[in-house]
């Protein structure tokens, strides 16, 4: 498989830049592989192709407001700082991406206060766009992390060309977050509503959490023909035995077992083992699934609608076929489906 198998045109004006007005009223494309037919509804509809005793498995993970905005020493330039993730808690030491990076070299200092109450140092180079800063910060790590959190803003990707809005930061995350530490939301769960899960309980459907704080990564083009020479970089993964327990128990009775966003198939397929047992997991993966490739616990999924020749598209060609995949995908543009982040949704059976 090469990148541009997973190329097609996507007319600008179809990247959602605002979520549907409610969550669970996005758009739905329904892909039966069995029977390869396509059907459209609403996302709310999605409670009648499960039955008691099916599960869904969601990705829990929260995200932090990453995007902070400082001063350059000196000369006052603005920098976008956006932090990717915490290397050291005792220094404060993060990797993160800066924007402009060609102003930005080792020993530059950034100012994001008035105060000067927060600074950082830049300590090390890691890619082109990427730095290691070294915050300095009077206060406990308590205080430290609170300050990110004031100063920082919602990390709407950068497609989306308009200014973050208060509303973001409720709608670019989902409903069932708990455990802080994504850049970028798990798309495909923003569409439950507190009144969809409910009807999905009332029917005996069961619910399992896993962890996997998304990275920056999953978004990195793909700068390669041949597939199997592309890198994914790393993302945290977390699950518990207690969650393990309750997807193995589904996948033993032949259940509906729906994963809920290509972050949460990325941890199960992780985490499985040769003999389609989930194990407790609490580690790193920078696994990439692209066709062909056999699946070991859900048998169906819900996603969002993905990017010409991204890892996405190509995890869920893997999982519904590359074919049935791109004739659904033209059949999306043709019916102006919104895509990616705040787009519509599709469930694959």
């Amino acid at each position: 498989m090469k990148t541009s198998d997973f190329n097609f045109d996507l007319p600008a004006e179809l990247l959602a830049e605002h979520p549907s007005e409610h969550r669970d009223e996005a758009r739905l494309m329904v892909l039966d592989r069995k029977t390869q037919t396509i059907e459209h509804k609403l996302f709310k509809d999605v409670v009648d192709y499960f039955d008691e005793d099916d599960l869904f498995i969601f990705n829990n993970t929260k995200v932090f407001p990453a995007r902070l905005y400082g001063n350059k020493e000196k000369t006052g330039a603005k920098i976008e700082v956006f932090l990717l993730r915490e290397l050291d808690k005792e220094t404060r030491v993060w990797d993160v991406l800066v924007d402009p990076a060609r102003k930005i070299r080792i020993g530059n200092k950034l100012f994001f206060t008035e105060d000067e109450s927060l600074v950082a140092e830049v300590i090390d180079n890691t890619t082109s766009r990427g730095r290691t800063l070294r915050f300095l910060f009077d206060g406990s790590y308590e205080e430290f992390r609170a300050k990110l959190k004031e100063l920082g803003e919602t990390p709407l990707p950068k497609y989306i060309k308009r200014a973050v809005e208060p509303e973001d930061a409720e709608r670019y995350q989902t409903i069932y977050a708990k455990v802080e530490g994504a850049v970028a939301a798990p798309t495909a769960g923003l569409h439950f509503s507190k009144h969809l899960m409910k009807r999905l309980e009332i029917k005996g459907i069961n619910f399992a959490e896993v962890t996997l704080h998304v990275g920056l990564g999953t978004f990195n083009p793909i700068e390669v023909e041949d597939l199997s020479k592309h890198k994914m970089e790393s993302e945290e993964i977390i699950i518990d035995e207690k969650n393990a327990e309750i997807i193995n128990k589904a996948v033993d009775a032949h259940r509906r077992v729906c994963a809920v966003g290509t972050t949460t198939m990325r941890a199960l397929e992780t985490s499985v083992s040769s003999n389609k047992k989930i194990s407790a997991f609490n580690g790193w993966t920078n696994k990439f699934i692209y066709p062909p490739h056999e699946f070991g616990v859900a048998n169906s999924m819900i996603t969002n609608f993905h990017t010409p020749k991204s890892t996405l598209i190509m995890m869920i060609a893997a999982f519904a076929g590359r074919d049935f995949i791109m004739h659904a995908y033209e059949e999306a543009v043709k019916e102006k489906y919104k895509f990616y982040s705040y787009g519509d949704a599709m469930l694959i059976l």
